[in-house]
Parts: structure tokens; sequence; C-alpha cells
């Protein structure tokens, strides 16, 4: 009997390991994944442009790419219908895109195939298989059948370290799970890392949604339309907050050399660079998961026990740091609203009856830039008991206090430097 390699649970969580790499951010990632339609519905397109994206290191459906070389095997396609596409979408070819119209099958070749291009181009990053069908061994689909099959491109995906997609159909029935619809087994979503599903809202209309799915990948589902032959996002894309975790601890270390200290200490030295709490229980954590992107800073770590309590040691290296030395934290407001700059946001923090405060002066120019009432409209006389004196008031509309108003702020905001153009207004007639 073979014994089996066994892992401590102490090894895992304080093992540094490198971090899964995402081909597409937060969407496809190394492993197996599937891309599933119906006919027609544009999956070519789809995986024609993130191959394209992923070749160019450029945005697809508003996710950042990791720029490397791509492998279209359109197995569907004539040359002549590649080259229309290509002309459709771009006007420059990529050197880090290549294609193939013929394969051989998963159990006759492919995967000796597929190796090949790893072995050819070393930044190999995701290979597009289009369609499954035209790779598959088996006619008969079945739970053991399909994972079977599959599992063959799964173990060749984890030992090259590239995404392999499958573009593959859908069912004609509908479910309220999409991922119920993809043709064939649940062998086949239980095998692959990732599963997305394309089904238009209407057959023809050019929209549909993205359904997600994966074992490192958040679900989502993302409404997507078919615009200038390619699949733009429809909804409005969230800004994700950057980590500056690695780049605090990086900063810290060019002056700082070597550390050695608890946790909390460590702590409260990055919440003052990164102008935010850092809790002390998640330090190690952080530095465990960031160890392969602080090495590549010259930051090395260790922790152990002295005396009975838990101690980190940095250590800094300039020679190992891809950065030499520059400090990679950004000096601009990390929340501030692109804008407003950080020298005027204390705009931000007067009360609005200060903004709208108006000295004499003020009103006397305003009054000048504002008719405040016509000779015809009535005026009253108010008498003031305490000082026997008589004011004049003159009435205002409603539009003219907003106006008077708008233009202080306008004025105060400008003084900031923060130019607002006038609004325009129309008045009227009384």
């Amino acid at each position: 009997m073979k014994e089996l390699k066994m892992y401590s649970s102490e090894y895992i969580m304080n093992t540094p390991m490198k971090p899964i790499e995402y081909c597409v951010d937060g969407l496809i990632s190394q492993g197996l994944f599937v891309l599933a339609g119906a006919p027609k519905v544009g999956k070519s397109w789809l995986a024609l442009d993130m191959c394209l994206s992923i070749a160019k290191g450029e945005k697809v459906l508003g996710k950042e790419t990791l720029c490397g070389h791509a492998v279209y095997l359109s197995l569907e396609d004539s040359l002549i219908r590649l080259q229309n596409r290509l002309y459709e979408l771009t006007d420059e070819p990529s050197d880090n895109l290549n294609f193939a119209i013929m394969a051989e099958s998963i159990s006759n070749g492919l995967p000796e195939q597929i190796e090949y291009c790893r072995k050819r181009f070393d930044d190999l990053k995701i290979v597009f298989i289009d369609t499954l069908q035209m790779v598959r061994n088996e006619s008969e689909s079945s739970y053991s059948s399909d994972y079977k099959e599959l599992s063959v491109l799964k173990s060749l995906a984890d030992k090259l370290g590239i995404a392999i997609v499958l573009v593959h159909h859908t069912r004609k029935c509908s479910d309220g799970d999409p991922f119920n619809m993809i043709s064939g087994s649940t062998g086949l979503s239980g095998c692959v890392d990732g599963s997305m599903v394309l089904i238009e809202s209407k057959r023809g209309s050019r929209k549909a949604k993205l359904y997600c799915v994966g074992r490192d990948i958040e679900n989502q589902e993302i409404n997507v339309v078919f615009e200038s032959s390619r699949w733009k996002v429809s909804d409005e894309i969230k800004n994700i907050e950057p980590d500056y975790f690695p780049f605090a601890v990086h900063d810290f270390m060019v002056t700082q050399k070597k550390f050695k200290g608890s946790a909390t200490e460590l702590a409260e030295k990055l919440s003052a660079l990164l102008d935010k709490e850092v809790f002390s229980n998640r330090v190690k954590k952080d530095l465990i998961q960031h160890a392969y992107e602080l090495l590549d800073y010259g930051v090395t770590f260790e922790s152990k026990r002295s005396n009975g309590q838990r101690i980190i040691i940095l250590n800094y290296d300039m020679k190992s740091d891809s950065s030499d030395g520059r400090n990679l934290m950004p000096k601009e407001c990390e929340n501030a609203d692109p804008a407003v700059t950080c020298g005027n946001s204390e705009m931000l923090e007067k009360p609005l009856n200060t903004l709208l405060a108006i000295d004499e002066y003020e009103v006397e120019a305003e009054k000048s830039a504002v008719t405040v009432c016509d000779s015809a409209d009535p005026v009253d006389d108010v008498t003031d008991p305490a000082a026997n004196e008589v004011y004049e008031i003159e009435l205002m509309s409603l539009d003219e206090v907003l106006h008077m108003s708008a233009n202080k702020i306008r004025s105060q905001l400008a003084n900031k430097g923060i130019e607002i153009p006038p609004f325009e207004t129309q008045r009227k007639a009384t």
C-alpha cells in the first residue's frame, strides 16, 4: 500500500506559496474552464476578444488581464473567417496570439500538442479550444466518461501552469440554474475549475448575461451587450480598492532595513503608512499571502517564537528589489474623490451654512450680477422697535435665491482651485 503524503495544518498555514495567477482578473485563473452558450450566440467572438486582450495586456469585460501568449484552436472556422473577425476587433496583429484550425483529439495527441505550445511560447498564459466537441473521443455522455476525459486536460493545465478554456454548447431546454444548461453530464461541470455560461435575454437581441462560477473566482452575473463586434459590460463597473499592503511593507523596510518585533508593533508602523488600521492578528497572514510579491521587492520574513512570544523578522536587500529602492505607496490620498485634490479636502469638511455665509461686500456683488426684483414688485417697510430704524425688504423669488447661493458656492470653490461651470437657468416671466 502506498502511504498518503500528509500535510499538517500548520505547514499549510505558515508556508508561503506561489499565488494563483489570473489571466482575466477575477474571472479566469490557471486551470480548466468551460465557456458555454447556445449556437451562434457569440461565444467565439468573446473567446477571440479574450485571447486578443490577453495577448495585448488590455482589459476585457472591464477586467485587467495578464499579458502573455495566447493560443486559439479555432476548430470550426476557416482562415478567411478568422481574418475577417480579427479585422473587426483590431487594426494591428499581435506577436502574442497564434491560431490553429486543426488539432488531435484528447486521447490521440492533443495534450502533447498543447505541451509543445508551452515549450515554444515561454509566456503561454491561455489556450482556447473552440469547440470541445471537436476534440472529444467519447460519443457517450455519462458522469464517469465526461469526468475522465476532461480530467486529462485539467491535469495538463495544472502541470503547465496555464488556463485552458473549452468552448461548449448549452442544451435547448431552459433551467433555473444556468450551469445545468451546459451540454453533457454534471461530470463536465464537476471536473472543470470554473464555468461561464452566456445566455441572451432574447434570441438575437445581442443583450445577454454571463454567469460565472468557479473554485478560485466569486460567483458573478455580468450583464453584457454585443457592440462593435465584441461583448461589453453594460453594468456599472465597480472600482476595487487596491491592495497597498505589500507597498507599505516595502516602503517601511527601505528605511528600516531590518525589523524584529511583535505583530502588534509592525501593525502600528504599517497603519501609519496606510493611513488606516492594520490589525495585528492579520499581519502574519498578509505577509504569508504576499510573500512572493515581497520577495520581488527584496523583502524576506520569518516568524518564530522567542521567550514564549511569537516575533516577526523582516529583512530588506536592495539588490533584490525590482523597484530599485523607490517608494511604492502613492502620494495622493487613497480615498479621495479624483476630482478633489488633498489640498482641497477641507472644503468637504465645511458645513453647508459656512459655504453659504455671505458678507456685505459679497451681497453687493451679487446684487450687481443678479436682478433682485422689478420696480413693480411690492416693497415692505419693517420698523425695528429697538433701533427705531426702517429697513427696506426686497422680495426675491426662489429661483433668484438659489442663483445667488449657487454663485456664492461657485466662487468659494473657485478660490480652492475647483472650477464649476455656470448653471444654465431660464427665468420665468412674472
